[in-house]
């Protein structure tokens, strides 16, 4: 460790374990590797679950609020759009007051994907609630909701 403190100058990083940039890609790793299971033969990945999972919780929307609430880049959330609408899953509409907006919908396939995956969504999210615990779980989410405003 002193070779290490030297060839900064002796100033230190937190260590590996108690990084919070570390620990949170650790904890994404074990939180989407079921999420990933339970999607395998669904034939969507992680993103368009979020895109369905945001469309089915908010309703239509446009791009830029559906890109922000699904954690994705917009031009990322657009190519993620149109597979979903190829799959027959969205909807896409332009804006009748300006062309340029346009609004994106589940269908009826995109929430028989949900239902079709809530028993396991829900089962995964009890695992983890029994893993941490309710009261801690509440605060972990308050926490990293805090992060927002960094």
């Amino acid at each position: 460790m002193t070779d290490d403190m030297d060839k900064m100058g002796g100033r230190t990083l937190p260590s590996t374990k108690r990084s919070v940039p570390i620990a949170l890609i650790r904890a994404r790793d074990k939180v989407m590797g079921p999420i990933r299971e339970m999607l395998s033969d669904s034939g969507i990945t992680e993103q368009q679950w979020r895109i369905l999972r945001v469309l089915e919780e908010y309703g239509p929307q446009d791009a830029s609020s559906l890109a922000e609430r699904a954690c994705l880049l917009l031009p990322s959330q657009t190519r993620i759009v149109q597979t979903l609408l190829e799959k027959g899953l969205v909807t896409r509409q332009a804006d009748e007051k300006d062309r340029r907006k346009q609004t994106v919908a589940i269908t009826e396939a995109g929430r028989k994907i949900i239902l079709d995956k809530l028993d396991e969504a829900q089962a995964i999210a009890a695992r983890i609630e029994d893993v941490i615990g309710k009261k801690r779980l509440s605060e972990l989410l308050d926490i990293l909701d805090d992060f927002q405003k960094l």
